[in-house]
């Protein structure tokens, strides 16, 4: 037996119907550059972590790559940074996504100077979870359905 939900107004709901998990959020253009960058930087956090592979094995060209990389996540996640701010402005509900990603942020810069000084044994760790952390953000990103149209009827 189905119980009819009466949808709220909010900016960003769970939908109540089965089978339809996710946010519905305001900004179908800022959701499409979120999954793009949030593919985009875990795919570097994992190509981080095989240029490090490669390096500790020998190939010492491989560490100017991963310095690279780096500096390219760094990048991604500043973008990333926006695009949760321009997301939270216009889904006022949506903070958490903003904390994870200046966490993000913060960890990249840490792990950064853990690694120019050689400090391994704290670089690898943080970097591990960075790339838990990237992973965690591409599944927030596509359980985010973009509104169609707004609370008066208009497409977006």
């Amino acid at each position: 037996m189905e119980t009819a939900v009466e949808p709220t107004n909010s900016p960003a709901r769970t939908d109540p119907r089965p089978g339809r998990g996710g946010r519905e959020v305001r900004g179908p253009v800022i959701v499409l550059v979120s999954r793009v960058l949030a593919v985009l930087a875990l795919a570097v956090t994992l190509l981080q972590a095989a240029l490090a592979g490669l390096f500790v094995t020998g190939d010492v060209e491989m560490l100017d790559r991963h310095r690279l990389g780096g500096t390219v996540l760094s990048v991604l996640v500043l973008a990333q940074l926006l695009t949760a701010v321009l997301l939270w402005r216009r889904n006022r509900r949506l903070r958490w996504p903003m904390a994870a990603i200046l966490a993000v942020v913060l960890l990249t810069a840490l792990v950064q100077s853990l690694g120019d000084r050689r400090l391994l044994g704290w670089h690898m760790p943080i970097g591990m979870a960075i790339c838990a952390a990237e992973a965690a953000l591409v599944c927030w990103a596509f359980l985010l359905r973009p509104a169609r149209h707004d609370d008066a009827g208009e497409a977006r």
